[in-house]
């Protein structure tokens, strides 16, 4: 007997996880409702999907190399289009990857946004219409600088406090203080 309580509690437990209230559906969310009789307006179903509307891909390239060089793109038909290529190439702190791309999308109210970009051992370089760009220096500043030249002793003055501190062995026999 309390086996058979014990299989029932088991199987009871292991059901109860595929109702609707663990987040999957009822068998009627996404059904229409049912078609009246003939002599009856039929209302129109009222579907509650929350799945988003389907967009194809209207075209679609990828190209790899046994080099380590490659190419792709592709456009969807609400607009969004991408094509990136990049290639392995040698540099002085060993082998790095050097891309170039685009990709372009319609922004909310419609203006095409449009970004072209670079990316190699010194960074990612990207370039657009609607990207901000900082504003200028201001005159009197570039006036500062203008009469503030850097001399030849300012590497020798920067690197001074690093050079005592490193360049010389330090030994401290007794690493803690006594008092």
């Amino acid at each position: 007997m309390q086996y058979l309580i014990l299989i029932l509690a088991i199987f009871g437990s292991a059901l109860g996880q595929f109702g609707s209230f663990r987040g999957f559906p009822s068998q009627n969310a996404y059904r229409p409702t049912p078609t009246p009789r003939p002599y009856q307006p039929q209302p129109q179903p009222q579907y509650t999907s929350p799945v988003r509307p389907f967009i194809a891909i209207r075209s679609q390239q990828k190209d790899t190399s046994p080099d380590g060089s490659y190419t792709f793109s592709y456009e969807t038909e609400n607009g969004i289009s991408v094509s990136e290529s990049g290639y392995p190439q040698a540099g002085p702190q060993g082998q790095t990857e050097v891309v170039q791309g685009r990709f372009s999308y319609p922004a909310p109210d419609g203006t095409p946004i449009t970004i072209e970009y670079t990316a190699d051992e010194n960074g990612f370089h990207a370039q657009g219409a609607h990207i901000p760009t900082p504003p200028p220096i201001p005159e009197a500043i570039q006036r500062a600088l203008a009469a503030n030249p850097p001399g030849p002793d300012d590497e020798k003055y920067d690197r001074q406090p690093f050079q005592q501190r490193f360049d010389r062995p330090t030994y401290n026999a007794n690493p803690f203080r006594r008092f």
